[in-house]
């Protein structure tokens, strides 16, 4: 059994307050994706124990940050997908592990920007587009890394924090939230663009079938959380037959608003290779 999670922690030094180390015990995944470490690497708190821990910090202080732990060592690791724009700022990496019993795998951890919306200002809307050039570039290296890896012999799962609700089942109030970022038509559609039976397959999607959520991420204000107003924009896309290897699939949503390690919820799957 191979378990790998991802979780948004929403600043790595905060999520240690407020629990993160328990989760990890308790949950003991083989990998682990982490994004919004927000901490310069020489300020990292000892969480992660005997992982291996390959971090991509960028150069935005305070922002961003995306992390791997692996209980085994990579291989190989990747900084960035080849963005001029975007590789100094934090929001990819990958790595390769060779597991027991001859089983190879590609990981990422990626984070992509929030970005804006038309309907605004000329701030906003400059968000959008440049959250459409990450992802129209982000693209092309899924396809690139994909087919690199298939072609090494390792099945591949790209997961993190996509800041997008793919269809009206991923967020509780989607009729309210149509002209929002996170869920335009056009960021939509990229998620459809990357995902197919034969190239990436949603994996919580597929295990969980056609009902709403489970929703990944609440807001801190009101009671979103209470009322589990959420959406669902943590997600791991994998190739299709490390998808199909899926036997458990979910969040790890806190009991209670008090409790709340991030403001999202860890997405764990447990694959049977």
């Amino acid at each position: 059994m191979l378990r790998i999670a991802t979780f948004n922690v929403n600043g790595i030094r905060a999520a240690e307050r407020r629990g993160f180390p328990t989760w990890l015990a308790a949950r003991t995944p083989d990998v682990l994706a982490v994004q919004e470490m927000r901490c310069p690497e020489p300020d990292l708190p000892q969480v992660f124990g005997d992982y291996h821990l390959t971090y991509h910090c960028g150069t935005l202080a305070g922002r961003n940050g995306v992390a791997l732990a692996t209980r085994v060592e990579p291989r190989r690791v990747r900084h960035g997908f080849g963005s001029r724009e975007f590789d100094t700022e934090g929001r990819y990496v990958e790595a390769d592990l060779d597991l027991a019993g001859g089983r190879r795998i590609r990981v990422a951890s990626v984070y992509v920007p929030k970005g804006g919306t038309p309907y605004e200002d000329d701030a906003s809307l400059a968000k959008m587009q440049r959250k459409q050039r990450f992802l129209r570039s982000f693209a092309r290296h899924l396809t690139a890394t994909r087919r690199e890896a298939l072609n090494d012999g390792r099945e591949f799962v790209v997961m993190g924090d996509w800041n997008i609700a793919p269809t009206p089942l991923d967020l509780k109030n989607w009729r309210t939230n149509q002209k929002s970022e996170g869920f335009l038509p056009e960021e939509r559609d990229w998620i459809g663009s990357i995902t197919s039976p034969r190239t990436l397959v949603d994996v919580v999607r597929r295990h969980v079938g056609e009902g709403s959520g489970p929703y990944s991420w609440w807001s801190w204000r009101g009671k979103a959380f209470d009322n589990d107003a959420g959406w669902r924009i943590d997600y791991q896309l994998a190739t299709p037959a490390l998808a199909a290897a899926a036997v458990a699939a979910g969040t790890d949503r806190d009991p209670s608003y008090d409790t709340r390690i991030s403001d999202h919820a860890p997405v764990v799957v447990d694959y049977d290779l």
